[in-house]
């Protein structure tokens, strides 16, 4: 994927993830780690969110993608 930016995954990220609510949106109040894979694919062909939010967003994206969701469950 030309243009792709590979993030470390860091304990913090992936603790944010089962804990910060979508901030708008469809999904608004709905905790990222809980967003349907069909909304961050969405994300994925239009462009993701600047900053931190879009970041985040992007690494829920490549788990949900790969098929790595339980990966989460421990954190919750």
């Amino acid at each position: 994927m030309a243009g792709a930016e590979h993030h470390t995954m860091n304990p913090e990220d992936l603790q944010k993830l089962v804990s910060m609510p979508m901030p708008y949106g469809k999904y608004k109040g709905r905790v990222l780690a809980d967003l349907p894979g069909n909304y961050l694919t969405w994300f994925a062909r239009e462009g993701f969110p600047k900053g931190e939010l879009g970041r985040l967003l992007q690494l829920m994206h490549e788990i949900d993608h790969n098929g790595l969701s339980d990966l989460l469950r421990p954190l919750r």
